[in-house]
């Protein structure tokens, strides 16, 4: 079920969408060579912890997921691209991460993701990926507006990855984003222009664009969880929570 939100609740999910951007904000600056994913997932959790809000991961269990995720945050490095499962690993100069995290302020729920590159070995392909997938959110964030339907937002995002020789899985994207994490309507990194829900003030979405340098397919690793390109190419992922309004979108998870 689809639900529109009144501008009064969109004013009250702002306190997480600003949370979920600080907490990106302070991550990423954090991190260096050497940094466990494991440090990271616990540095997440001190911050949900000292702001009381709640996990939308830690007991998340989809049908995907082989079990409960167990961490608050994903942390994805490499040819890894959604859903990487923290574990003991030390990043190493030149990965590639990506961290999404999706927490509950006051029963209100914000989504975000960010990519980076650690250390000094910066691959121009990985910064370009980078780049890449930030480019097509941009774009997609610039047409969710009243009038528009779902089909220009998927359009928009499936349009710059082509412009750069790359195919789309659609499987997995963008979503619903209201007193859950997923939610109503399904927002695909591909498809249509003019086709599809026709977008109203009110609808709040995730909308995440995720490429992978090489290939369109995904394998799952042992843990049930990690999401990998078949042919190792590297993943970068960019998401933000937006609200659609009578004027311009409100980009939720906005960082500094």
């Amino acid at each position: 079920m689809i639900e529109l939100r009144t501008p009064r609740e969109i004013e009250q999910m702002r306190p997480a969408g600003t949370f979920v951007g600080e907490v990106l904000t302070d991550l990423t600056g954090r991190v260096k060579v050497g940094t466990t994913l494991l440090e990271i997932d616990e540095w997440a959790h001190e911050h949900i912890r000292r702001r009381g809000a709640e996990s939308c991961y830690i007991d998340y269990h989809p049908s995907f997921g082989a079990s409960p995720f167990g961490h608050v945050i994903c942390t994805s490095v490499n040819d890894a691209v959604l859903h990487g499962l923290p574990h003991d690993y030390a990043l190493a100069d030149g990965d590639l991460l990506s961290l999404d995290f999706a927490v509950a302020v006051d029963g209100w729920v914000a989504d975000s993701a960010v990519s980076l590159v650690v250390g000094e070995k910066r691959d121009q392909a990985d910064l370009d990926l980078i780049a890449l997938t930030e480019k097509a959110l941009a774009r997609a964030i610039d047409v969710a507006r009243p009038g528009k339907r779902l089909g220009d937002i998927s359009a928009a995002i499936g349009a710059v990855a082509r412009s750069a020789g790359l195919t789309v899985n659609t499987q997995f994207g963008g979503h619903g984003v209201g007193r859950t994490m997923h939610g109503d309507p399904h927002v695909p990194n591909d498809g249509q222009a003019k086709r599809g829900l026709k977008l109203r003030p009110g609808l709040v979405i995730a909308i995440e664009p995720w490429f992978m340098a090489g290939t369109d397919e995904l394998l799952t690793d042992p843990d049930g969880w990690t999401l990998r390109s078949v042919d190792g190419s590297r993943g970068a992922h960019s998401e933000h929570t937006v609200a659609i309004t009578d004027g311009d979108p409100i980009v939720l998870t906005a960082r500094g």
